[in-house]
């Protein structure tokens, strides 16, 4: 599988383009699963940065067949928090829902900002 790297501004409109983007790319591999991912990490982004934040998506091939997704954004001192929503939030479930369907997840701080990234089997 080639790279797919979009640049792009966070904004509401651009997580279905970036979703159909992530499924033309992928054609059989962990679709699904990747179009939640890349959905959840950019509403972060929109909603912990801010809207119109500029960020880089990449989808790369990793050793092992597995899928490795990363949203990079200019903002190194946002910090995720992985928490307990309560029953009736309608907001705080993404990175709960990243952690259900990645082998693995994290951050990496940079000096252009960070990047979270999630791992998904390379078949799905």
């Amino acid at each position: 599988m080639n790279p797919l790297i979009l640049d792009l501004l966070a904004l509401p409109k651009a997580v279905p383009e970036v979703r159909r983007a992530v499924s033309e790319h992928l054609g059989d591999g962990p679709c699904q699963e990747l179009q939640l991912c890349v959905g959840e990490l950019l509403a972060n982004v929109i909603n912990h940065v801010g809207e119109g934040t500029p960020v880089t998506v990449r989808l790369t091939r990793q050793e092992g067949g597995r899928t490795r997704l990363e949203v990079t954004d200019p903002d190194a001192h946002a910090w995720l928090v992985r928490r307990s929503p309560g029953a009736d939030e309608e907001s705080g479930r993404g990175l709960l829902l990243i952690d259900a369907v990645a082998l693995g997840w994290g951050v990496e701080h940079g000096p252009g900002g960070k990047t979270v990234w999630c791992e998904l089997p390379g078949e799905g």
